[in-house]
């Protein structure tokens, strides 16, 4: 079965092992001569990056790098890049790593021709109207990780220093014009971190197909990539160089973020504080909490994961079934059991609630939820309690 592919649902997207080696031509295609391949520290100095800027300048174009963003990008990281791309005069942008690199190269691009500062776009009523759209810069994106999947993404998540939130920037034009998913890139990663994003991209598919929000066609790419995520995740992990469990990996994340237009719910709207006030790993932070969740909405949604769990063929085919593969996926690849186990601490729950109820992913939790249910929930996920 062949891996190679060419898809334009969301976006025109090559698919396939060895594919970053078409970058230049992705550039030339969109009138791009001078990118700013915007990536993370980690990655600046990796060969993935010296190989793609000499392909570009053996292209006959004028790339620059930009890489001053941390893990959760803040509003001064955009600011740096939106100062490197207009001083370097770019006329693009190559967002080229994990969901941080995505989002920040997403960000600087959108704000290439704006005059209003950041956070008026956030996405809040029709605050995004207010951009001008011709000056948004064409984004080419290259994920390096199988998780965020920002590659299919309208939005950036960005944090707001002045109050420690997460705040999502959007406007339908920030989506890349174009994507190069090549599996390749991701052999690189360790295994701690393809079992993270590996669990964030389940998360978004199992919160959009929780999600009370209609949407039919998400609930079907988010049942197919969950599907993804159980046969080949347990295999990304144990073995980096399996190309094969790499490529349906970066598939599941790519459809996560599809399916996630119909929402998220309490897990995103719980990881987002604590990566904003204990800096930890967003996919991480997500699989942590995941059976709690889950048990907390079990009311609301145990038909839906009573047919997820047949649809993936667990050996019990119900919502108990489902928890305990959760359970056991998470023991086998290394995920922690607890928020302890992580940084978070029980000191900081009223202010962690108080922010996750406020979270834009809050909205599409399948069950109601107020600050007393969040206090508890961050508890029992502090205390390992799976009652």
């Amino acid at each position: 079965m062949s891996l190679q592919a060419a898809w334009s649902y969301p976006t025109a997207t090559r698919f396939g092992a060895g594919r970053i080696k078409e970058l230049s031509a992705v550039c030339g295609a969109h009138g791009v001569r001078h990118p700013l391949i915007v990536t993370d520290p980690g990655l600046a100095g990796h060969e993935m990056i010296a190989a793609a800027l000499n392909d570009l300048e053996e292209a006959g174009l004028s790339p620059a790098l930009f890489s001053a963003i941390q893990g959760n990008p803040v509003g001064a990281n955009v600011e740096a890049g939106l100062a490197a791309y207009r001083a370097g005069r770019h006329d693009g942008v190559v967002a080229f790593g994990g969901g941080s690199a995505l989002d920040a190269g997403k960000a600087i691009a959108f704000m290439s021709g704006q005059t209003r500062p950041l956070w008026d776009f956030e996405d809040r009523e029709d605050w995004w109207t207010r951009a001008d759209a011709s000056g948004i810069a064409p984004v080419i994106a290259v994920p390096t990780t199988a998780g965020t999947g920002s590659e299919m993404g309208r939005a950036a998540v960005i944090t707001d220093e002045r109050d420690h939130t997460k705040k999502i920037i959007f406007h339908p034009k920030m989506l890349p014009v174009e994507v190069i998913c090549d599996p390749q890139l991701t052999c690189a990663l360790p295994a701690n971190i393809t079992a993270a994003t590996g669990m964030d991209a389940l998360s978004h598919s199992l919160e959009a197909y929780s999600s009370r929000i209609w949407h039919p066609m998400s609930q079907g790419i988010a049942l197919e990539a969950m599907r993804l995520v159980h046969r080949w995740l347990p295999e990304a992990v144990k073995d980096g160089e399996n190309v094969a469990a790499r490529a349906r990996m970066m598939a599941a994340s790519s459809m996560g973020a599809v399916a996630f237009q119909k929402g998220l719910g309490a897990m995103h709207a719980m990881s987002h504080p604590c990566s904003s006030l204990c800096g930890t790993h967003h996919g991480l932070t997500n699989a942590v909490v995941m059976p709690y969740v889950l048990l907390h909405n079990r009311r609301a949604i145990a038909y839906k994961i009573d047919a997820l769990a047949r649809y993936l063929d667990l050996p019990r085919q119900d919502f108990a079934g489902f928890l305990d593969w959760v359970v056991e996926l998470r023991q086998k690849i290394g995920i922690p059991a607890t928020l302890a186990e992580i940084g978070v601490t029980s000191d900081l729950i009223p202010r962690l609630a108080a922010m996750a109820l406020e979270d834009p992913s809050n909205g599409g939790n399948p069950v109601e939820m107020d600050q007393g249910a969040y206090e508890t929930l961050f508890q029992k996920a502090i205390d390992g309690d799976l009652s």
